[in-house]
């Protein structure tokens, strides 16, 4: 094996030439189809949940739908940071700057650490507060909100575990090595799809849980792709080298993790505060309409899964060639990846359009009424939000390339333009003013991202996006630039 200087020196030579080199096509594609997968692993986290909360009660469905946004909310507080530090590895990396990288690395991973285990303790104590906070039906008061509990009480005590995975993730994204997470990803969900029957109904003499075993399947799954993921960042050669005294805190890394992380923070919060003020608009509704947006809700994210996963790796790629000083190279990452986003997600509105109840009633059996009217509903929320598809896929792209350059604050402004300014008032306005109901909702999501994607469109095309936040230092290294 090398020794670590020649080891670093070697990789971060072969992910720069790979990413600032050479035509686009490929090293977009080797970031994103890890990415996709490692998404798409995500999204079996909460499918596996789904379906095998739906064989318990369409009532532990609808919980998942009043825990996520309430859990989204805590989490997206620590997020940013996570994507901070994903900003700083790619931008150090591309400059040159290894030793900056790793620096960079490891203050994300004690930052976030601290973060995530006072959040979790918060959480969990103000769990009945916070749900208390949700207008609902009578129904929904007495059926599914004390699930909810349930459910959130777990997922706040085990908010360490998750935060590992993510901070690895992010990281080894930024260095430009996505496959990597994906295989510890892997290992994570097929675990997990184990122990949710298991724990959920008591399977081979374990106690039936019901939600809260979902969530414990949940929790222990992220606590070992934690532990693989600090394995790998600490006890390989893969990855960007940090050393124990990275992890020490440095107020100049942490001052450009809050710098580029707190816009971000705000960003994923305003967005789990508008999840959150939809949510508490569909808890008027019966419980059905509840559950049919809870699952509809994770049949979109699947959907957004080749949007998404390109999204982020235009992120690295815009990152690491803003730091090699390669504006127009970024620009052109981003075209390339907007144009395969937009053309895939063209194909899925068609489809969606097209066999709505059918895709709908794979996650859900029609055994009862209420569960027929689940089905229903799901299958109209899926019908509508289609003529969004094409517009999110430009919109996650250009998010990313926001992020990817450090203006983090740029992307804050758009989803507000999405979230507060369009999405939210509209669901209001033509669910409960105009009167259409269910349909209003889903309309009003719709509306909301077609506005964000368009302005947030316009405002690229004028190129002030393209500067650095890593300046070359003295000796090849790298180091923050100001604002």
């Amino acid at each position: 094996m090398p020794a670590s200087g020649e080891r670093d020196e070697v990789s971060a030579t072969e992910v720069r030439s790979s990413i600032t080199e050479g035509g686009l096509v490929r090293p977009l594609f080797q970031l994103a189809w890890p990415v996709v997968v490692i998404q798409l692993l995500q999204v079996a986290y909460n499918v596996a949940d789904t379906v095998w909360l739906g064989r318990l009660s369409a009532d532990a469905v609808g919980a998942l739908s009043l825990a996520f946004p309430l859990v989204f909310l805590t989490i997206s507080v620590a997020g940013g940071f996570t994507t901070a530090g994903a900003i700083l590895v790619a931008q150090h990396t591309g400059a040159g700057g290894e030793a900056s990288a790793g620096r960079a690395a490891g203050q994300t991973v004690s930052f976030v650490g601290i973060v995530s285990i006072a959040l979790g303790l918060v959480g969990f104590v103000l769990t009945d507060w916070m749900l208390g906070l949700l207008p609902s039906s009578a129904a929904t008061a007495a059926q599914v909100v004390p699930l909810a509990g349930q459910y959130m009480s777990v997922y706040f005590l085990g908010m360490p575990f998750l935060f590992g995975f993510f901070v690895f993730a992010s990281l080894m994204r930024g260095y430009g090595d996505t496959q990597t997470p994906m295989r510890v990803m892997a290992i994570s969900v097929a675990l997990n799809v184990v122990l949710d029957p298991v724990l959920i109904f008591g399977w081979f003499g374990a106690p039936a849980m019901g939600i809260q075993g979902a969530a414990i399947a949940t929790v222990f799954s992220r606590g070992v792709a934690s532990a693989m993921g600090f394995y790998v960042l600490f006890g390989t050669s893969v990855g960007p080298a940090i050393s124990a005294r990275d992890l020490v805190p440095d107020l100049s890394v942490i001052a450009d993790l809050l710098r580029l992380g707190i816009p971000t923070s705000l960003e994923q919060s305003m967005s789990a505060a508008a999840m959150l003020s939809l949510t508490a608009m569909v808890v008027t509704f019966a419980p059905p309409v509840v559950a049919a947006y809870g699952l509809g809700n994770r049949l979109v994210s699947l959907v957004f899964l080749p949007a998404m996963g390109l999204g982020q790796a235009t992120n690295t790629m815009v990152g690491q060639n803003l730091g090699a000083r390669l504006p127009d190279r970024a620009e052109r990452a981003v075209y390339l990846a907007g144009l395969t986003a937009g053309g895939v997600l063209l194909v899925a509105a068609v489809v969606a359009a097209a066999f709505p109840q059918p895709i709908v009633g794979v996650f859900m059996a029609t055994g009862t009424p209420e569960a027929a009217r689940t089905v229903h509903f799901g299958a109209e929320y899926l019908r509508i939000r289609s003529v969004e598809f094409v517009f999110i896929g430009f919109m996650q792209v250009l998010l990313g390339a926001y992020r990817g350059a450090g203006n983090t604050k740029t992307a804050l402004a758009f989803s507000v333009l999405t979230l507060w300014i369009a999405r939210v008032p509209l669901v209001y306005w033509l669910s409960f003013v105009v009167g259409l109901g269910p349909a209003g909702i889903w309309w009003g999501m719709a509306a909301g991202n077609v506005i964000g994607a368009i302005g947030a469109g316009l405002w690229f095309t004028r190129g002030t996006w393209k500067e650095a936040v890593v300046d070359v230092g003295p000796r090849g290294d790298v180091a923050a630039a100001e604002d």
